[in-house]
């Protein structure tokens, strides 16, 4: 019989081929999880002790020796190696080198399965709370922005095509919407996730007389997971988690798209900072907004992760299954990615100026102030689908005229309409626009320091 090294080998004969090891090897990854793998052992044997399962002298042993190891990975003196397969056979053998046998008694009552599932859970937890603080960080900066600009008018698109004047403190506002909706998936992702599989075993739980409840008490979970089954195989909380790092990656890839369609020559609505933007190997002239461009691509890469592992799922028979050691490499992924674009994006908003005088005249072109014209009519007593057709005609010949509405003459208008008279003109500014638009969540003035408040009270809220 060979020496099989392992923790695992009685079974086994022959020891693993080197092939089989590297490629079965998770350390070179998942040993960033060692913290949390340290931590829910710790609990695991006080709940040991606690049991009667072990002695109370061989489960402080044993958390002195878990105290160690961690001493040890963080000052770098820990030797992670291959031959470990993973992060919790390294830290189990190293304890065994440290305490001796009583280092074997830690894995009692429990697997690498339901630790495995514990681990991604406690590391899942944090980095969740972590985006979120990230979030309303980014959140401060787009309401700070709000507040500096509320009297800058822009054109607002549809279509990629002006449609209507607005302030441009009311698009930084609406991307605090879209990012406040991520802030509160990752909080109902967090809910659900705050349960401890620990105590499942391998799927079918322990012949041991545990408390599981003790356990997650001692990791500050809600309770414990209900089906030991389930316990193993789950990963809907990584699912939830890549799904909603995605939506979040879509929010700031869309604003990246429009800080880079923006920040063109062509259109020269903001400038942004120097210190986020890189130049040519080639053109000595260029400023390049390569960190939008940058969010913009990883977004893609979000993507292929949250594919990775959806695809992985799909079709896996219960309980747990070596295809789910697949599953970590693309939750670092994304959370490492979503963690450092939100911090790089916020500071960039934070830098970035706007070219206020460039974007007023970009409102006025476009007709944008059409829509004005109609709701006159409107005012006047004219049916709306009227008015809508009147001032298409208007429009039309302007275009053709190629004049602005606001130099249409008098005469002329009233040719389209005897309802129009001068006031027509103190109607079809950008700012008498801009100020009309008095509806609830509008883009008047008013209403943008009333959307303010309430995304200070919600950031004051969750801070």
């Amino acid at each position: 019989m060979s020496d099989n090294r392992k923790l695992w080998g009685g079974r086994f004969n022959l020891s693993t081929d080197k092939l089989v090891d590297d490629f079965n090897a998770s350390i070179s990854f998942d040993k960033r999880l060692y913290s949390y793998d340290i931590r829910g052992s710790i609990a695991h044997a006080k709940m040991l002790a606690k049991q009667g399962i072990i002695t109370t002298m061989e489960s402080d042993q044993i958390v002195i020796g878990l105290d160690q190891i961690l001493s040890e990975i963080e000052t770098g003196k820990f030797i992670f190696s291959e031959a470990d397969e993973d992060i919790h056979m390294a830290v189990e053998k190293r304890l065994i080198e440290i305490i001796g046998d009583t280092g074997g008694k830690l894995h009692t009552a429990r697997s690498r399965n339901d630790q495995v599932a514990l681990d991604i859970r406690l590391y899942i937890r944090d980095q969740v709370e972590s985006i979120k603080s990230l979030i309303i960080g980014f959140l401060e900066v787009l309401v700070k922005r709000a507040e500096k600009d509320i009297d800058v008018i822009s054109p607002g698109f549809t279509h990629l095509q002006a449609g209507q004047p607005i302030l441009f403190s009311h698009y930084f506002l609406a991307y605090f919407q879209m990012l406040k909706r991520d802030y509160t998936r990752f909080t109902d992702l967090a809910i659900r996730l705050n349960y401890s599989p620990l105590g499942a075993g391998a799927l079918a739980g322990t012949s041991f007389d545990i408390d599981r409840h003790f356990v997650a008490k001692e990791l500050d979970f809600y309770g414990v997971t209900e089906n030991s089954i389930d316990s193993v195989s789950d990963r809907d909380f990584a699912l939830e988690l890549l799904s909603t790092i995605s939506i979040t990656m879509m929010h700031l890839s869309r604003f990246s798209e429009e800080i880079i369609l923006f920040s063109t020559s062509e259109f020269n609505y903001i400038t942004l900072s120097d210190d986020f933007c890189t130049g040519s190997s080639i053109m000595p002239q260029k400023k390049n907004p390569d960190v939008a461009e940058l969010i913009r691509g990883k977004t893609a890469r979000v993507y292929g992760n949250m594919i990775t592992l959806f695809t992985l799922m799909k079709a896996l028979p219960l309980a747990y299954n070596k295809d789910m050691q697949e599953d970590k490499e693309p939750i670092f992924d994304s959370v490492d990615t979503v963690t450092m674009s939100l911090k790089i994006f916020a500071s960039m908003i934070d830098k970035m100026e706007l070219n206020a005088e460039k974007l007023k005249i970009a409102a006025a072109k476009g007709y944008s102030t059409a829509t004005d014209i109609a709701d006159y009519l409107v005012r006047k007593g004219l049916p709306f689908r009227q008015a809508h057709y009147i001032v298409g005609k208007v429009v039309a010949y302007a275009v053709e005229e190629g004049i602005e509405l606001s130099q249409i003459s008098l005469p002329i208008f009233q040719s389209y309409s005897n309802l129009i008279e001068v006031d027509i003109y103190d109607s079809i500014t950008l700012e008498a626009s801009v100020s009309s638009r008095q509806s609830y969540g509008g883009t008047a003035k008013s209403q943008v320091l009333k959307q303010i408040e309430l995304a200070k009270s919600f950031i004051n809220e969750n801070s």
